[in-house]
């Protein structure tokens, strides 16, 4: 039995148990297979933990004499809450100025998913995501802005169904040069 089938056999295990904990019966035909289901889903939501960052760059930085800016936008992204394990959606927008190297389009969205999918707080979500695209090419600047709804803050709690929460991550030349930072949001 591989790694992966042992998690993901030991969360069935767990879902089983909650199961019962919230006082349904884990043998009844809605529910026999719901706490496998549940591990695969929570296994693939997760599988952030189980990527290599190279490996999902692959090699794929280019030599660029480029020094506009780049942006990617409407990313679709999803994460789950750390503190209630609930899920946020949301969108990510990726910008960075290039200093002699690109990165491959399709790496910026899995840079995203990468660190979206593990347990998370939107905030620190933000900054690993600039940060890698930072460190991945040593851009001259990198901006990246996630909006997003909150389960947590939606199903319980509060209840605010039309919440949206707003973060923002400026690095380089975003930072220190106000009109590269109103240029990024505004083209957002």
């Amino acid at each position: 039995m591989s790694e992966d089938d042992d998690n993901i056999q030991r969360m069935t295990e767990n879902y089983r148990e909650i199961l019962v904990a919230m006082g349904e019966d884990p043998q009844r035909e809605g529910l026999i297979d719901t706490p496998k289901r549940a591990a695969k889903a929570l296994h693939f939501i997760t599988g952030g933990y189980r990527q290599n960052l190279a490996d999902l760059i692959n090699d794929a930085v280019f030599t660029s004499d480029t020094d506009e800016m780049v942006i990617v936008s409407n990313i679709e992204m999803y994460s789950l809450c750390e503190h209630h394990m609930l899920p946020f959606i949301g969108k990510c927008h990726v910008a960075y100025i290039p200093q002699g190297k690109v990165i491959g389009l399709s790496k910026i969205a899995r840079i995203v998913d990468y660190f979206a999918r593990r347990l998370q707080i939107q905030e620190v979500l933000t900054k690993q995501i600039a940060s890698c695209v930072n460190d991945s090419i040593d851009a001259c600047g990198v901006g990246v802005v996630i909006e997003a709804q909150h389960m947590c803050m939606m199903m319980r709690g509060v209840q605010k169904q039309n919440s949206v929460m707003t973060t923002s991550c400026m690095l380089g030349s975003f930072r220190a040069q106000p009109q590269t930072r109103e240029e990024f949001l505004r083209l957002l």
